[in-house]
């Protein structure tokens, strides 16, 4: 075999048409091996003689698309000084573009013997590790282009491949769970009438299920475990996994971006699937451990803000790489348009706090592609101070948590909630205006993958996780939660009509809040998982989505919300509201007012009262401070919001200086929710009565 010296750069198995240029970074590597595996079990094995910047490479000719291959790490094994090299085992490429197989697990995978944890195991990994795969990185995109829609025409729809698509009974069976089933025309055709301009995908890099979990006969089916920062996940392909995986997600990106649906990935880069000491050695931990991982003040040990065992060396120059190189190939070859980072609060812990101006943002700022894209933080994770909402960068957006709990508290009835609610529903001011940011920075969510669904929300007090294994012990246990009177499953029609109605109160909140709105997969069927607010290891029925006619009447009333805030600008301001009429659109009233039930402005006593629970907020229309496209004035329809969070009825004044005229456009009392254009007409001064929790929006033209 003839083998060259080959590049450097880029990183990774670079097929280039006649061979491959393969390259891998250690420092602490004597020398490296790499290994090319054949379909008999055995491999060849070629030493990587060049290093540059210790970066070992090599030009392999001949070597093709389809070709399996890892890497064998010779060096010091000592994990006393942070050393964990183990030529025995056989180690996937960081930069692997695609993966084949899966792992099976035994103590071969691990660097330790189970019986002896401080000695070195020298069992030969290859049969039972997945191998990295060398591509084909060429694909015909035509003429596809990313939608690069506004964050003020957005709406997210945060997604899993296989439970979205699992049980569609329009999908042929052998696309179920699979890249090529969000291409389909069922899939696409659900997410426009719904209005849905971006699929955020929850992990889709290639991921391990944990040895724990296999052994407990469960799998770990959220994929926060990742182990390839640029590979697919190998599980979600029907075309096969020797590359054919990433041809399958680059047709799905196309086709959704066709019908004009950008495609942002929930991405996990704070930390990996090789665990803590007591994990097993993949790929990171043999090839330089202690370049990529933050070790504690023994070396032995992983410092872990994550929850998962480890965390990757924020400080390091090679992670940074790492992780910079993996976001601009998904944006340059996969032509994704941005990425949700999970535990992001980690990614700022550049020594031990979290610092907002670390390295990783201070790339992400200067680097021409990915700060082009959407960027979306979970701003906390589990370490001290790791709970940053509202204190990441410009550019940044943020899940924000505190929407999500203020929305549930008003809705179940927690006393002082009232004040906190105004703010959240307009975009979250004290949170985000410091720093120059707008209401756009909140991405607005009231349920997501993680806890309950927006059915269970509604229909238990409780977690009921006993399926995951783990006694109940896992698990979020304060869910702001409230059953409607019956803990789980029930046939009480007063119960079962309240529900449906706090259903239709918290997706009406969300859409009529300034921020960008989320939607977790199948909230618009009422999906259940039976009180399960944890089910990261549920493969199965209980956390895919069933695309069942019960839930119809829910999906027609979220269908009409998301399409009144886009056809409604008033509901998608990009600057906050001031509280005070616009100059020059020669209108007295303010951009937005408050109301008491009885039709007077609020005071300082109303929103300070503990019992505090309904409110009329007048939404103007005609001022509207931010201009368009072109620079025009930008109009709309004024709008009444009436909330009744209390527990029963309540009479509602019509202000009388807001609008003579009034049209009853979505009232949650219905179970339709009434169609706009189809409403009571309601004049000024007259009242309405909104049953307990519920919601009725009026809308005046223009």
């Amino acid at each position: 075999m003839q083998v060259w010296p080959g590049e450097a750069y880029p990183l990774g198995a670079t097929y280039d048409g006649a061979g491959t240029n393969f390259a891998v970074f250690t420092e602490a590597a004597d020398r490296v091996e790499l290994c090319l595996l054949h379909d008999d079990g055995s491999e060849t094995a070629v030493e990587l003689r060049e290093s540059d910047a210790f970066v070992r490479h090599a030009y392999v000719p001949g070597v093709m698309p389809g070709q399996r291959y890892g890497f064998r790490v010779h060096g010091p094994y000592d994990p006393v000084r942070g050393q964990r090299c183990n030529s025995a085992k056989l180690l996937l490429d960081p930069y692997a573009k695609a993966i084949s197989g899966t792992i099976r697990w035994g103590e071969e995978v691990y660097g330790y013997h189970f019986d002896a944890p401080d000695r070195r195991n020298d069992l030969d990994s290859a049969p039972h590790a997945m191998t990295s795969v060398v591509i084909n990185p060429y694909f015909d995109w035509g003429d596809d282009r990313p939608p690069r829609t506004d964050y003020h025409h957005t709406v997210i729809y945060e997604a899993h491949v296989k439970g979205l698509t699992m049980l569609h009974p329009g999908l042929p069976e052998e696309l179920r769970g699979t890249y090529a089933a969000l291409a389909h025309p069922a899939i696409i055709e659900h997410l426009t009438k719904l209005g849905v301009t971006a699929l955020e995908l929850m992990p889709v890099h290639q991921f391990v299920n944990d040895h724990r979990l296999v052994d407990m006969g469960l799998s770990n089916y959220w994929g926060y475990n990742t182990i390839g920062f640029f590979a697919p996940h190998n599980a979600y392909t029907s075309w096969g996994d020797r590359g054919q995986q990433v041809l399958e997600f680059k047709s799905a990106v196309r086709a959704l971006h066709e019908a004009g649906i950008e495609v942002i990935l929930d991405v996990v880069y704070n930390h990996t699937a090789e665990g803590n000491h007591l994990g097993p050695t993949l790929s990171f931990k043999g090839i330089d451990n202690a370049s990529y991982y933050r070790l504690t003040d023994d070396p032995r040990y992983y410092m872990d803000t994550t929850g998962t065992g480890n965390s990757l060396l924020m400080r390091s120059p090679h992670v940074l790489q790492l992780i910079m190189d993996s976001l601009r190939y998904w944006v340059t070859e996969m032509h994704v348009d941005g990425f949700r980072f999970d535990l992001a609060a980690t990614l700022a812990r550049q020594f031990h706090e979290v610092d907002r101006l670390s390295s990783f943002f201070d790339l992400v700022q200067q680097d021409p592609v990915v700060s082009q894209v959407k960027l979306i933080a979970e701003p906390w994770d589990v370490g001290e101070g790791g709970y940053q909402v509202g204190n990441f960068p410009p550019l940044w957006t943020e899940w924000n948590g505190k929407y999500r709990d203020t929305v549930r508290d008003l809705w179940r009835g927690e006393p002082r909630a009232l004040a906190e609610f105004a703010s959240r529903l307009t975009g979250s001011s004290d949170l985000y205006q410091d720093d120059g940011r707008r209401p756009l920075a909140s991405i607005n969510f009231v349920t997501c993958h993680d806890g309950f669904t927006l059915h269970d929300l509604v229909s238990y007090d409780h977690k009921h996780n006993t399926a995951n294994g783990e006694d109940d012990r896992d698990g979020e246990n304060h869910n702001r939660s409230w059953n409607c009177g019956a803990e789980g499953e029930t046939e009480d029609p007063e119960v079962l009509r309240l529900r449906a109605r706090q259903m239709r109160n918290f997706t009406a909140t969300l859409m009529l809040s300034q921020g960008v709105p989320m939607i977790s997969h199948g909230d618009e069927f009422a999906r259940t998982q039976g009180g399960n607010n944890n089910a990261y290891c549920q493969d199965n029925e209980l956390a895919w989505l069933h695309w069942s006619e019960d839930g119809s009447d829910l999906l027609e009333f979220t269908r009409t919300m998301v399409w009144l805030r886009r056809d409604h600008p008033v509901f998608r301001r990009r600057r906050f509201l001031h509280g005070r009429p616009v100059e020059g659109t020669h209108d007295e009233l303010s951009d937005i007012a408050w109301f008491t039930p009885q039709g007077r402005e609020m005071t300082q006593r109303d929103w300070d009262s503990a019992q505090a629970s309904a409110l009329t907020v007048f939404l103007n229309g005609n001022a509207i401070s931010e201009p368009g496209p072109r620079g025009e004035r930008i109009a709309d329809d004024s709008f009444l919001l009436l909330f009744n969070a209390s527990p029963g009825p309540l009479d509602f004044l019509v202000p009388a200086d807001h609008g003579r005229q009034w049209q009853v456009v979505v009232d949650t009392a219905c179970p339709e929710g009434v169609q706009p254009g189809a409403g009571t007409k309601v004049a000024a001064g007259d009242r309405i009565t909104l049953p307990d929790r519920s919601l009725t929006v009026l809308q005046r033209p223009a």
